[in-house]
């Protein structure tokens, strides 16, 4: 599994992917935390992170799937799936392997914005006026939020040979988990069961888990999704021996 996931991390760094998507992702929510009015924190008044975990999840859901669109669709479309599948690694190693790679670029891509902590702490009045523990929660969700992401996309990868077609597929599917359900629980006709159809969207563990307060339901959420994703990408390669 280490060797995969040297030989895909690698594969990312000599490619462009690794500093599109850094670039991209750093000056996005650069952007948004320094630059519009809307949501600066120069113009806002007040020295929080909140602007760069609002906006992340919202970048994530697009970055992360560019990452991931070329981990078993590029090897399908040149025909390496079959020499790949042959060497004595099993279907999860594989998939581990990918996933982890993806993952770990992910979070190279999040460890520059250490920064904006940096630059938040310094302009507080009186300096450090900072909820830190309220930022570790948010950072902590946002990895945990990488990780879904990181699954889903490996897995619409695995489902199809067009790395456009995993990259829309990946997409959708980080919407749906991500908000969708909030969205199905605003609905009136649901009554009671509302709150519990919500709790089964990334957004409200993230939210939970962003107020610094780690809750082991909100973890085990998230472990639970990547896991189920990561079993179903299995069963996905394992289809071809059907």
């Amino acid at each position: 599994m280490l060797a995969i996931l040297k030989k895909e991390f690698n594969g990312f760094l000599n490619s462009l992917i690794a500093y599109i998507v850094i670039a991209v992702f750093l000056v996005a929510i650069g952007m948004f935390m320094w630059v519009f009015p809307e949501s600066s924190v120069l113009e806002y008044g007040f020295a929080d992170m909140q602007t760069l975990f609002n906006m992340a999840p919202w970048v994530f859901l697009f970055l992360i799937p560019a990452i991931t669109m070329r981990t078993f669709a590029e090897e399908k479309r040149e025909g390496t799936i079959e020499l790949l599948l042959t060497k004595p690694i099993t279907d999860l190693q594989l998939i581990l392997g990918k996933y982890f790679a993806a993952l770990l670029l992910a979070l190279v891509a999040l460890l520059p914005t250490l920064l904006y902590y940096y630059s938040v702490y310094e302009l507080g009045n009186p300096q450090g006026n900072v909820d830190s523990a309220a930022v570790v929660g948010s950072y902590l969700g946002l990895v945990f939020l990488a990780g879904v992401f990181a699954a889903i996309g490996v897995f619409a990868s695995a489902i199809s040979d067009n790395q456009i077609i995993s990259f829309v597929i990946a997409v959708f599917l980080c919407f749906i988990i991500y908000t969708g359900f909030d969205s199905i629980a605003s609905i009136p006709m649901w009554g009671g069961s509302s709150y519990f159809i919500s709790q089964l969207g990334i957004s409200y563990h993230y939210t939970a888990i962003s107020k610094g307060l780690v809750d082991s339901r909100d973890v085990l959420y998230f472990l639970s999704v990547i896991a189920i994703m990561i079993l179903v990408t299995k069963l996905v390669l394992r289809s071809r021996k059907w």
